[in-house]
């Protein structure tokens, strides 16, 4: 058994080394940690076991971030792309392995443009640009697939809170069991928890100005007069308790209304308006300037759904930077477009999108300061490309900035249960 360690890599505002392992039986154990720039006080985050027919599976450790777990299963991330350079920059075996010791050693270092990684929390990502054109899952998204972007590009290294969008493989809600008992088959997304859906890609933007939410629930008045309350309280009774105690409680409301005056006048009212086909609730109030009560309350009705607007306006500064915001309005526009199936038959639905707020003072953790977000579907998307009031491109035609517009709605309302075990606002 031998342990070689790489010298640290930075990625974003934090230092990363991994350890290789060699174990007699051939198998391998990557263990990467998070340290100061020296490389020291490491706390372990990522171990990759591989077995030495090139079988890996990867285990988070307690030290890991939600943010850290989800890089780490991104294979084009780049904290994958330090890990993989980090154990290819290694000779665990020494300066001759076998042919087999280096399937094992390529295999832990993993493939930076792989469908699907082997980590035991069922995580998915998209393939790279160069793959096949489908979707981790099989989905097909059209010529190419999605990837993993940031605008702009020195926010990578910077402080600054952002937003990120994950595009998530579209997953129905089910028809079982779980749906009739009020529950959903897609799982929750919110914080970032994607470990039982298909990534397809992501953008991490600044966060835009005029962020808000709206939590709304559908409440509505409602009337209910004495007569069809007589009449509702008879029903209800003869159904759980039989046709004769339905009579009997509506024989005792009609007793009760006869013995009151005025109940005796608005049946009067009632047959004077049916005979000169009137109001009779107009004929009551002319008479004695009285109206039937109609016992108006305001009762819930249900939960609504979140609507969230972004607008962005994305201006690039360098040529690598214009790239990047090309694909990032193809990025949004195809994401939201309807699939078709092979045979034309059928439209699926798009995909939808997880939004975080991340606040990276805390090395990319949730921001417990502003609401989260459910998973969304991008309902609409508008581009301006002339945000400045005038046309001008560059040389090469891309225009000198653009603005988005987007429109999100979640699949799913609040919940009084979505809050528990939630730290700060909530949702």
């Amino acid at each position: 058994m031998a342990t070689t360690t790489s010298k640290p890599s930075k990625v974003g505002s934090n230092f990363y080394t991994t350890s290789v392992t060699t174990n007699t039986d051939g198998s391998l154990k990557a263990t990467t940690s998070r340290t100061d720039a020296q490389g020291n006080n490491g706390i372990p985050v990522s171990t990759v076991n591989t077995t030495s027919t090139g079988q890996t599976t990867r285990t988070f450790e307690s030290g890991a971030t939600a943010s850290e777990k989800t890089a780490f299963n991104n294979p084009r991330s780049p904290e994958r792309r330090a890990y993989t350079q980090q154990v290819q920059s290694q000779n665990p075996y020494g300066v001759n392995p076998t042919a087999e010791q280096q399937k094992a050693t390529n295999a832990a270092a993993g493939n930076p443009n792989a469908a699907t990684d082997g980590s035991t929390d069922g995580s998915t990502v998209a393939a790279g640009p160069a793959e096949s054109g489908k979707a981790a899952g099989g989905t097909k998204t059209g010529a190419g697939s999605f990837g993993d972007f940031v605008y702009p590009e020195g926010i990578r290294n910077s402080k600054q809170d952002v937003i990120k969008f994950t595009m998530l493989e579209y997953k129905p809600s089910g028809t079982g069991a779980t749906q009739s008992a009020g529950k959903s088959d897609r799982g929750s997304t919110a914080g970032g928890n994607f470990k039982e859906r298909t990534i397809l890609g992501s953008v991490v933007l600044p966060i835009p100005n005029n962020i808000s939410d709206t939590n709304s629930m559908d409440w509505g008045s409602n009337s209910m007069n004495a007569l069809e309350a007589g009449l509702a309280a008879a029903a209800f009774t003869g159904i759980t308790g039989g046709i004769g105690k339905g009579v009997e409680t509506l024989g005792s409301g009609f007793q009760a209304g006869a013995d009151d005056p005025a109940t005796k006048r608005a049946i009067g009212a009632a047959f004077a308006g049916a005979a000169v086909g009137g109001n009779s609730a107009a004929i009551l109030s002319r008479a004695d300037g009285a109206v039937i009560n109609p016992n108006l309350e305001l009762l819930f009705n249900g939960p609504q759904l979140r609507p969230f607007n972004f607008t962005f306006k994305l201006a690039a500064r360098e040529k690598k930077e214009s790239e990047q915001i090309i694909k990032i309005l193809n990025f949004f526009k195809r994401g939201s477009s309807a699939i078709k199936t092979e045979s034309n038959l059928f439209l699926k639905a798009p995909h939808t999108f997880g939004i975080q707020y991340l606040h990276m003072g805390q090395g990319g953790k949730d921001h417990q300061f502003i609401g989260r977000i459910k998973e969304c579907a991008l309902q609409s998307i508008t581009t301006n490309y002339t945000p400045e009031g005038q046309y001008a491109t560059f040389n090469d035609g891309v225009m000198v900035s653009y603005q988005i517009t987007m429109q999100f709605s979640e699949l799913e309302p609040i919940f009084n249960s979505d809050y528990d075990n939630i730290e700060g606002i909530g949702f």
